[in-house]
């Protein structure tokens, strides 16, 4: 009974002003005498990305592997082994899926209506929530709206009263409002939690302890997010602004800090701007736990070899960073993040008993592989909005002949990207000739990226069969809701681009007897941006060191000069400094679309209805430069698949072992860099 009694709590967001929330309306308990002791457990979810039930959208399928639905079970195992618990969410929680752009972009909910994670997350009992990068994607208008704030921003019409928010309070520190100058939502709030205790002589007690959250989100947003922040907003550095925080909550009677930071671990020398600073966020002082995201990884995990886990004061066995403790819980409800406290009161506040501090994570994926099972009632309170994306996404738009995929796209599958690329530069030349002239005489180049290549499992591919096109195939193309940018750049620069898009490899020893990873795991997919187009050649050489791998590249058979200018059509991400893509800061953006990339691919795959391969999926702008190794180079694709690569002509491609021995479903492949 205890957890239901959880699950049916709800939360009254209050003014930004109050620095106080409670989690119930009944009488406070007495305070905790000396000697009282409880066991306090810190959930995190992170990452939700819009999957509240179990469904793959894009391939109208039923997918175990993801959701809030089943991350509700998890929760509700903890809440039965913990006598207290407070829940809490990272961010980039409403954008992700194809449910999440339907409420935001279809068929937008209106102020008195609850997105679909949100009323998952109000039945689940949240006790307060982050804000990631994503989050701002659909606008501050919507973010606004769907989160129960009034934001205080120029060019922002916001409504006259607050609208239907999640149901417990959000926090975010680091980004103002450039009118106020204040936080644009509460910097933080101190939740009064009711706890079960024990006190000294032995007999169960209840008891308050005062849990403070503060808020931090990724600081590049502003340029991620330019079109929908700039001029609207500014941030400060999180270091900075946890400084000021920190001690006001400490003098208002936290007993737990705990930071909720949208972002990874980065040990470079400190920046307010840095993408990932959580490094030298946990070294500020008061913090006792420290939640993060963004990164799509799991912490702690001892096995890990992400870079961000395998830095100087990272324990990623115990879960500590400067011994703080510390989790991040991957994504989409795949996991569930928990930090459990033993804290002991000492007749003046409650202290954290460190050597009792465990930190773990919890999958929905069990010892045997099968899933926990869902909780039936979250897929009850959004059915009607997740029936009607499905309807949505099933819209025909046009056909292929061909299978348009993704599990071959980092040894040269051009199937699922050229389409994209094909409909990225026939905008962009269409544009230029109705309002830039002068760029009449500028080659068109587009750029595009697998954005679905394994990271989150087997399951994380683009795969569209051949056949009838629907929307949601369109979605699967093209992941996220970008506004579709065009840049002018120079030889050099082009050179520059797509070196660092090279990163995606290792360097290869062709002298190595044993196996060669060829893929760089820690570089993401999304930024291996791609070339598709007959006009453009280029070699990457992975026997050489990054920075400089391209070779031989020419533009209709000649060598391309550094001076000369090319426009590339590409994303808003990309094109502000997303990435960290050389010379890419905003400052080259010649076009900046209302347009979404998105809209614009299915535009142009109804104007052209039927795609073939021949001329829409094999055309290959680049290759490895040829090298025979003395041993195999592999990577790591779904089984089974090998017939893919042959119809995408990667002739030297194989497959040599159907299971990689990971344990995580992949087959283990090589490629041939001879041919």
């Amino acid at each position: 009974m205890q957890s239901l009694r959880r699950l049916s709590l709800s939360f009254r967001l209050m003014p930004l002003a109050a620095a106080v929330s409670t989690a119930s309306a009944a009488p406070v308990p007495p305070p905790a005498s000396a000697g009282t002791h409880a066991t306090l457990a810190i959930l995190e979810t992170t990452d939700l990305h819009a999957n509240v039930v179990g469904y793959d959208y894009f391939k109208l399928a039923a997918d175990p592997s993801l959701g809030l639905d089943r991350t509700a079970t998890l929760i509700a195992q903890a809440r039965r082994e913990f006598p207290n618990t407070v829940l809490l969410d990272n961010g980039d929680t409403i954008q992700g899926t194809a449910l999440g752009d339907y409420q935001a972009l279809v068929k937008p909910v209106k102020c008195g209506e609850l997105l679909g994670v949100h009323k998952a997350m109000r039945r689940l009992g949240y006790d307060g929530g982050g804000v990631g990068n994503h989050d701002f994607n659909y606008g501050l208008g919507f973010l606004g709206q769907v989160t129960g704030s009034r934001f205080d921003v120029p060019g922002v019409a916001g409504p006259k009263k607050p609208c239907a928010g999640p149901g417990f309070p959000i926090v975010l520190a680091n980004v103002y409002s450039v009118r106020t100058h204040k936080p644009l939502f509460a910097p933080y709030r101190i939740i009064e939690k009711r706890v079960h205790a024990v006190d000294a002589a032995g007999n169960p007690v209840e008891a308050t302890v005062k849990v403070g959250i503060i808020g931090f989100t990724t600081p590049t947003i502003l340029s991620w997010d330019k079109r929908w922040l700039d001029g609207r907003v500014y941030t400060e550095g999180i270091v900075e602004t946890a400084k000021r925080y920190i001690p006001e909550m400490r003098r208002k009677g936290a007993d737990l800090v705990v930071a909720i930071s949208h972002g990874g671990l980065d040990a470079s020398p400190y920046s307010p701007t840095m993408e990932n600073g959580n490094y030298h966020l946990a070294q500020v002082p008061g913090i006792d736990a420290l939640l993060l995201g963004h990164a799509h990884q799991l912490f702690p995990n001892p096995m890990s070899t992400v870079a961000q886990f395998n830095l100087p004061n990272v324990d990623k066995a115990r879960g500590t960073v400067f011994g703080v403790p510390t989790v991040m819980a991957s994504l989409w409800g795949k996991n569930l993040g928990v930090i459990r406290f033993d804290l002991r009161h000492d007749g003046k506040g409650w202290k954290v008993e460190p050597d009792r501090t465990v930190v773990e994570t919890r999958a929905t994926q069990q010892a045997d592989k099968s899933y926990v099972a869902a909780d039936p009632a979250v897929l009850d309170l959004v059915r009607a909005e997740h029936e009607a994306t499905i309807r949505y996404v099933q819209t025909p738009v046009g056909s292929t002949d061909f299978r348009m995929s993704t599990y071959f796209a980092d040894v040269g599958d051009p199937s699922a990207i050229q389409a994209v690329n094909a409909a990225q530069a026939d905008y962009v030349r269409t544009y230029v000739k109705a309002n830039l002239p002068q760029y009449a005489n500028l080659p068109v180049l587009s750029v595009s990226a697998a954005f679905k290549a394994g990271a989150a499992g087997p399951g994380d591919y683009t795969d569209v069969a051949p056949g009838s096109l629907a929307l949601n195939n369109a979605a699967d193309l093209y992941l996220y809701p970008n506004a579709l940018y065009a840049v002018k750049v120079d030889g050099a620069a082009l050179t520059a681009w797509l070196e660092k898009a090279a990163n995606r490899f290792n360097t290869i020893d062709p002298a190595r007897t044993g196996p060669q990873e060829l893929v760089n795991g820690g570089f993401p997919s999304y930024n291996f941006d791609t070339v598709t187009d007959p006009g453009l050649r280029y070699e990457i050489d992975v026997t050489r060191p990054p920075g400089q791998r391209i070779c031989k590249l020419t533009w209709q058979g000649n060598p391309v000069a550094d001076d000369q200018a090319f426009l590339v059509a590409t994303n808003n991400y990309r094109a502000s400094g997303g990435g960290n893509f050389p010379g890419l800061d905003g400052s080259k953006t010649v076009i900046a679309s209302p347009d979404t990339n998105r809209d614009v691919l299915i535009a142009w795959i109804r104007t052209h209805k039927r795609l073939t391969r021949a001329a829409d999926g094999a055309a290959r702008s680049w290759r490895f430069t040829p090298v025979t190794t003395a041993g195999p180079v592999v990577f790591h694709a779904p089984p089974g698949k090998l017939e893919l690569a042959r119809a995408a002509g990667l002739h030297g491609v194989t497959e040599l072992r159907a299971d990689d021995g990971q344990g995580k479903g992949f087959a283990l492949y090589a490629v041939d860099l001879s041919k």
